[in-house]
């Protein structure tokens, strides 16, 4: 494969910018997560350069234009399926899971870059919805929230956004003359409705809501100040979600799908890592045990595809192992917990005994099982959803790079190998691919701290780790005990990592040779964003 094909495929995006509106193409225009996250791994493998650049531009200039569109849910949190129209003002407003899990990823890696508050807040946002309106008590997360509902309780009439949309007469009755004015200005409310684009006349009289000024714009024009047009905005925003909750919600899809769980395992373990918040920590693992307790048999190590009042009869496919494996990696990055590394194994073995394809590489979608099915396919082009070969081949290159195992790089690259015509011919179609290729052709980086997980000075190195956006990175804890051995098993070099002076100490490796250990923050952050400049330890701390 060519040394050309991301940079092709970067240019084919590049071409569909829209940088007057953000996002890629015309209308309708759907989030598509996956683009992002190949350009952000394209900007972290090229932060100097001119195209890194403007990759990066290019994600932080469509998550602001979609945080602040319609297409974003600015009273309950979440965002809508798509937008209809090139300004992402007029939703499709169907919340997906796959979609929230996705975008709160995006907008982590945002923040993460810039440290832009817009960005935590909209991922805070999309995070404490699920928490709050997709979340089974027992720990899994629903699949999604129609898009219509009743215009009134008891009556038959419903209509697409009636649940999200609003007159210019009832807010001004929810929030008052003073509030009212300042919301209004804010998020475009017109008397006459604000939509625009609306060819079946739907939204007549009725507003969506997406911000038309900015922050700074709106405090200065009515002689506010910062503090007190962000308290009467909260204010404002709490009133309208009081009054929006008397109306009939739109019915809510509460199947619990193995591989959209997955998904929003990752996103949630992400969280807390960026945002050090436990509650995000906590959800996480109540969603990993649903599944491993509800859609999951301990004496076949199968996964079923989904639960509603029980499990469904139906076993999982390719993109369930893929995506859950993935969430249990990201989990045990946020936890330490070994038992998720054991498990995403598990896991790992019994996808490749269903589905992989020994012969030509890459992984079918269905196990084969199914007498029903006569031909068994490989998903390959990245969607709505990252492919379950896409993500595949990332889960199989972090273990292989966590573990030093030869061989599960080696598929890795033999599922890469069978999608090369396809990410030769078009690249732009595989982007989640792309950030696996981009990972198997990088030195990925092992980030090892060794140190007790509840000693202060291990979470300030933890802490910094987050901090900065590093696309290829494995992270390992040492911590003196079960989770070391687990390691070190498997890793003669983690058998020799300890602390210095009796301090948690960090190893910035790369392929197990490391810099010097470090136990000091500030040299932490140095080596994980210029670790050309540190010098190696010497042969002794390597394998």
């Amino acid at each position: 494969m060519s040394d050309s094909v991301a940079p092709k495929a970067y240019e084919q995006f590049a071409s569909q910018f829209d940088a007057k509106f953000g996002g890629f193409g015309g209308a309708p225009k759907f989030p598509r997560p996956v683009t992002l996250n190949f350009l952000f791994d394209f900007y972290g493998s090229n932060p100097e350069s001119k195209d890194g650049k403007h990759a990066l531009e290019m994600s932080i200039f469509t998550l602001r234009k979609m945080a602040e569109g319609g297409i974003h849910d600015h009273i309950g949190g979440g965002f809508h399926r798509y937008s209809t129209d090139k300004f992402w003002h007029v939703p499709h407003f169907e919340k997906m899971l796959y979609d929230q899990a996705q975008l709160a990823m995006a907008y982590l890696n945002a923040f993460q870059i810039t440290r832009d508050p817009l960005f935590e807040k909209t991922a805070r946002d999309i995070l404490d919805y699920v928490r709050r309106d997709m979340a089974d008590k027992d720990g899994g997360f629903y699949s999604a929230e129609d898009a219509d509902s009743l215009l009134a309780a008891g009556k038959p009439e419903h209509a697409e956004g009636a649940f999200y949309v609003w007159s210019k007469d009832e807010i001004d009755r929810v929030l008052g003359a003073e509030r009212a004015r300042l919301f209004d200005y804010l998020y475009g409310v017109e008397q006459k409705g604000n939509a625009a684009e609306d060819p079946q006349g739907e939204f007549k009289n009725k507003n969506i809501l997406i911000q038309r000024h900015d922050f700074a714009d709106t405090a200065k024009k009515f002689g506010l100040s910062k503090e007190k047009t962000k308290q009467l905005l909260d204010e404002s925003r709490k009133l309208l979600s009081g009054s929006r909750a008397k109306r009939p919600r739109p019915a809510r899809d509460d199947k619990i799908v193995t591989a959209w769980n997955g998904l929003m395992i990752s996103a949630f373990a992400r969280a807390y890592q960026v945002l050090d918040d436990p509650a995000y920590l906590e959800a996480a693992n109540k969603s990993a045990d649903f599944i491993q307790q509800k859609l999951y048999s301990a004496k076949t190590n199968t996964l079923l595809r989904s639960y509603r009042q029980g499990a469904s009869e139906v076993n999982g496919f390719a993109s369930d192992y893929a995506l859950l494996i993935q969430g249990l990696l990201d989990l045990y990055e946020a936890s330490f917990d070994v038992s998720k590394i054991e498990m995403a194994m598990k896991l790992q073995q019994r996808q490749d005994e269903l589905f992989r394809d020994v012969k030509q590489g890459g992984y079918f979608s269905t196990s084969g099982a199914d007498a029903n099915v006569l031909l068994r396919m490989k998903e390959a082009d990245d969607t709505a959803e990252p492919s379950p070969n896409s993500i595949s081949a990332l889960n199989l290159l972090r273990v292989g790079y966590r573990l030093d195992q030869n061989d599960t790089r080696q598929r890795a690259e033999e599922t890469l190998k069978a999608f090369a015509k396809q990410l030769e011919a078009a690249p732009s179609s595989m982007p989640q691919m792309l950030v696996a290729l981009s990972w198997s052709r990088s030195k990925p980086k092992q980030v090892v701290i060794a140190g007790k997980a509840d000693d202060a000075s291990t979470q300030a190195m933890l802490r910094e780790v987050h901090r900065h956006f590093v696309p290829h990175e494995v992270l390992i804890l040492a911590d003196g005990g079960t989770g070391q051995q687990f390691f070190a098993e498997r890793v003669e070099f983690i058998k020799n990592v300890t602390q210095t002076d009796g301090k948690p100490t960090a190893y910035v490796c790369e392929n197990f040779v490391c810099q010097l250990p470090t136990t000091d923050v500030r040299k932490l952050g140095e080596l994980l964003v210029h670790p050309s400049a540190a010098v190696k330890a010497p042969a002794t701390t390597s394998r």
